[in-house]
């Protein structure tokens, strides 16, 4: 089977849940001996050199990269307040990548063009008039639903107008899109009953993030140390930013003041200035790191504190391949099937996040096998081999249906007997 797979960045370095997401999922079907090639925008916001790609970095069939500059510009933004169009989406609409999809479209014949997120729906009438492909769209979250929680927890008044506003167009333009693919893959089955109350009318399967458990090799020394706290995902989102804000507001002060030897460690791509410059005693801010997989192994505890979003946590679950103890909310563990004191520790508000780490100094051990619980889990669910078998095998029956004939060109059959 062929398939085209849009991006709207480079899948790479796994730094984000996106990346890791698309990466995983892609091996997994290369394994099964699916054809991919790639067409990634290289955005000005998560540039990469792709010469500087791993040789390992080897599923697919050819790459294919366009350049765009997606940067937030402040009178664009603005002017859009008098638009009806959605602010999110623009920025990702682009005549060079459309021109370089027609050109790939002409050359090549695909059985699937599979778009990664809602941003690539404006894409759809030019696959349409140029392929017969099946049009599948993977639907990490769902967008909105996002944005509808980050402006419910936003306090001040002007931003929570503004942000209100963008959310309102880009709910819009999704339930306009929805039923404009002829395959939504959604992440969770919570997202799935989200879009079907809303109108999705069409098939879809549930497609979990799925990782390559082999990628991942589990440090269990970081048990027999002093236990520390870690927390790593992209600053540049912002219910990763404003999570962590949370915590560091509502709860940080209070175990310093319990565990005054208790680290917390900060790692995360696009750190803004002001987390680089904060001044928390035992907080200790690394912006980027070069190998997510070796910070997260130095620390026995994950904190994971989201309060908005969709869709599943990939870092989540990286941290639980790891065989990491993490700590999140009901939210931040949508999507995987875990069970708080037996692979993961749930925390919903700051006393809970408090009663977590208390537990984790009262464990008398446990907590090591906290961590292999949830690497069996990782193992035994998600492993993105089986979650590839699952969607390509809904690829298959999908592509081995008859297009139904029109009843106009019926009329005008002859049938001989």
């Amino acid at each position: 089977m062929k398939v085209l797979q849009l991006c709207k960045k480079f899948p790479f370095p796994l730094k984000d849940g996106e990346s890791i997401a698309v990466t995983h999922l892609s091996k997994g079907l290369h394994t099964l001996d699916c054809q991919i090639t790639l067409l990634a925008m290289n955005t000005s916001k998560h540039f990469f050199n792709t010469r500087n790609l791993p040789e390992n970095f080897d599923h697919y069939e050819a790459i294919h990269t366009v350049e765009i500059d997606n940067s937030i510009k402040y009178y664009d933004a603005f002017k859009n307040l008098f638009s009806s169009k959605s602010y999110h989406i623009e920025r990702f609409v682009s005549q060079a990548y459309n021109n370089k999809l027609i050109e790939i479209l002409q050359k090549e014949k695909f059985d699937v063009v599979q778009l990664e997120t809602l941003y690539l729906a404006p894409y759809i009438d030019t696959i349409r008039k140029h392929s017969n492909a099946l049009i599948a769209m993977r639907a990490h979250n769902v967008e909105h639903e996002i944005w509808e929680r980050v402006t419910n927890q936003t306090a001040f008044l002007p931003k929570k107008w503004y942000l209100n506003s963008l959310t309102k167009k880009l709910k819009n333009y999704e339930l306009d899109k929805m039923n404009h693919f002829d395959l939504l893959i959604p992440i969770t089955e919570k997202d799935l009953k989200t879009y079907r109350s809303l109108g999705y009318s069409k098939k879809a399967v549930v497609t979990p993030i799925g990782l390559d458990t082999n990628d991942y090799l589990p440090n269990n020394k970081s048990y027999k140390q002093d236990i520390s706290l870690s927390f790593i995902g992209s600053l540049d989102w912002m219910p990763n930013l404003e999570g962590l804000k949370w915590f560091l507001e509502n709860i940080w002060d209070e175990i310093n003041k319990r565990y005054p030897k208790l680290k917390f460690h900060v790692a995360g791509r696009n750190t803004p200035n002001w987390l680089m410059n904060l001044n928390k005693n035992n907080v200790i801010i690394h912006g980027e790191v070069n190998d997510a997989h070796k910070f997260i192994n130095r620390h026995s505890v994950m904190v994971v504190p989201l309060h908005a979003g969709s869709g599943m946590r990939a870092k989540i679950l990286e941290g639980m391949a790891l065989g990491k103890v993490v700590i999140t909310t009901a939210l931040g563990l949508e999507g995987i099937d875990a069970q708080h004191q037996k692979e993961v520790l749930i925390a919903n508000s700051a006393n809970e996040f408090i009663n977590c780490i208390d537990f984790c100094y009262q464990s008398n051990g446990s907590l090591g096998k906290i961590g292999q619980n949830a690497l069996q889990l990782t193992k035994d669910k998600y492993d993105n081999l089986e979650t590839a078998k699952k969607l390509l095998n809904t690829y298959k029956s999908l592509i081995a249906k008859p297009k139904a004939v029109p009843a106009s060109v019926l009329s005008n059959v002859k049938i001989i007997t």
